[in-house]
């Protein structure tokens, strides 16, 4: 699998989004591809950003993937202290948060749901 990134704006405010290929395609190449979707996307596009539309433009018709949260299956948070460091997973409408909760002074540790387990809804 092969990524790629469009931006849009400048670095500070403006929007990135991915896509993946599963064949690699010339940098030069990908850009003469993006140029054209964007010449067909920049009069009408119901998306956020002008590069979200090109980004669904090259799905259509180019075979990318346009990498977007939907596609994600967990997320992990990491810090340097155990109780920052949590997983988040979507399902459906639903995202549950998985943490260490410590009980009786000791840490919980282990792959089974405990007193820990948060559910919170989008």
């Amino acid at each position: 699998m092969h990524f790629y990134e469009i931006h849009e704006g400048d670095e500070e405010v403006g929007a990135a989004v991915l896509l993946a290929h599963e064949e690699q395609i010339e940098p030069f190449e990908f850009f003469e591809l993006v140029k054209k979707a964007r010449t067909l996307m920049l009069e009408s596009y119901e998306e956020d950003s002008l590069a979200e539309a090109i980004a669904n433009e090259l799905q259509r018709s180019a075979g990318f993937i346009h990498v977007t949260d939907s596609l994600l299956v967990a997320s992990v948070n990491v810090d340097e202290k155990e109780e920052d460091t949590y997983l988040l997973t979507d399902e459906g409408d639903t995202r549950t948060l998985f943490m260490s909760r410590e009980e009786n002074g000791e840490p919980h540790n282990g792959d089974e749901p405990h007193n820990g387990e948060e559910e919170h809804d989008d």
